[in-house]
């Protein structure tokens, strides 16, 4: 029997998914595995940076995130563990994300806060 590893990855909702995906590569050194068409060009991805893999789609009015026009509100931080923080960071901030704090070296992290140009927030860092 097929044993299935229990995993937990983000979705992201974004009002223009061509450009988030664009952001993601750029700024992160993301790939695009998938890419699903939707209605009315918006589309749907999964995102994968080095092994970690998360989903991306444009908002949909049946996907219970918010109403077209109003402004993303999002409740969770997404912690990208990587070797790679200070040229993520640098290229995120480079890609038009938001510095919240900046690359610091806390106890035993390596990290760094920003907003991405599609609200979302990310901690970007390593353990020591």
């Amino acid at each position: 029997m097929l044993r299935m590893k229990t995993t937990i990855k983000p979705f992201l909702t974004v009002n223009n998914a061509i450009e988030a995906v664009d952001f993601y590569i750029n700024a992160f050194g993301a790939a695009e595995s998938k890419r699903y068409s939707l209605e009315n060009n918006k589309l749907s991805s999964v995102i994968t940076i080095d092994d970690a893999e998360f989903y991306l789609s444009d908002e949909e009015s049946c996907d219970g995130t918010q109403t077209a026009g109003q402004p993303l509100s999002t409740s969770i931080r997404i912690i990208l563990e990587t070797k790679n923080a200070d040229i993520i960071f640098e290229n995120a901030l480079k890609y038009g994300a938001a510095e919240i704090c900046p690359m610091t070296t806390e106890e035993d992290w390596r990290i760094g806060k920003l907003k991405d140009p599609f609200g979302h927030i990310w901690e970007i860092g390593y353990p020591i």
